[in-house]
């Protein structure tokens, strides 16, 4: 792999990790336009993740470091019998259903009934695929939610959804419950294994459905992503330092991907809110569901022809 290729890779996961696109999605792609795909990519991937996983914690670290001082009062409280689940402020509350999204993530590690695999083993299975074919059922989806997101917003902060909300306490909240958290952490583990699904865009739909104002939503999603970003680089850290082929990146490379990530990464945040402030995010309603015709019908083509035609022998 050359500096260039870790160039544009960097600058593809640093744009779809945050952006409600799919950055697994559009790494496989990438990849398979480059024909750089394969086990040997599995610890710079890695390394792209941890650039972005900067990225995310510089953006919000303001919001991180006041949730860090709130869970130490949190704990102390607990231990002195003072804390009360009903009294919690926005903080307590956001640490709360931190964790209880977190919670769908162990489903990772139940095997899969008649196989050797765990579920977590089904995305590397799905990302190594010869075609494309997940990848862009999946970016079809993530158009589909994409718009149902859209439409839920929109129903919540129509009048009526804000009369609702006085009346019966419905329409647009500010804040999770558990049952909120829960949707949003199962959603999280589909995005995971899914490559094509972006984890960004179906959990902020998510969070819309469940009646979440967009920016907590989006915010939620985002902080939610740190400890999930965190165990995924160090599981498939292991993986790939444990694998046949090892590391076969240079060390140059893999600082390069890394730091066009986290640079890209940050801005990449930056531009979606402003899209989900602006109430411009049909734009990727209409991106996802693009690429995702086209790499299905890429997808079936190769099926058919039982090559890569982005790399057809001359």
């Amino acid at each position: 792999m050359t500096i260039l290729d870790a160039i544009i890779q960097g600058i593809v996961q640093g744009l779809t990790e945050f952006l409600p696109v799919s950055s697994s999605g559009h790494l496989a792609i990438t990849q398979h336009i480059l024909g750089t795909n394969g086990e040997g990519n599995l610890f710079f991937n890695v390394m792209l993740h941890v650039g972005t996983l900067v990225a995310v914690v510089a953006f919000y670290h303001k919001l991180i470091w006041s949730l860090i001082k709130e869970f130490f009062s949190m704990v102390k409280d607990i231990f002195t019998g003072k804390f009360k689940w009903s009294t919690m402020n926005y903080e307590r509350n956001l640490i709360m259903m931190l964790i209880i999204g977190l919670l769908p993530l162990f489903l990772m590690f139940v095997p899969i009934p008649g196989t050797e695999y765990k579920m977590k083993d089904l995305a590397d299975i799905f990302s190594s695929s010869p075609t494309l074919i997940v990848t862009a059922v999946s970016l079809l989806i993530t158009s589909a939610l994409l718009s149902a997101g859209i439409y839920f917003n929109r129903k919540n902060t129509s009048p009526i959804g804000k009369h609702l909300k006085s009346k019966h306490k419905t329409g647009e909240k500010d804040s999770y419950n558990a049952v909120d958290a829960i949707c949003v952490g199962l959603m999280q583990v589909a995005a995971a294994l899914l490559p094509g699904l972006s984890r960004s865009g179906s959990t902020l739909a998510v969070g819309e459905m469940r009646g979440i104002n967009k920016q907590k939503a989006l915010d939620f999603t985002f902080v939610l992503g740190i400890p999930s970003i965190i165990a995924a680089a160090l599981l498939e850290g292991i993986d790939a330092i444990k694998s046949p082929q090892g590391i076969n990146v240079s060390p140059l490379v893999i600082i390069v991907g890394m730091v066009v990530s986290a640079i890209v990464g940050y801005f990449a945040i930056v531009i979606f809110k402003w899209f989900l402030k602006s109430d411009k995010m049909s734009i990727f309603v209409v991106y996802t569901a693009v690429v995702g015709i086209v790499f299905l019908i890429i997808s079936i083509i190769e099926i058919n022809m039982g090559v890569n035609v982005f790399h057809m022998p001359q």
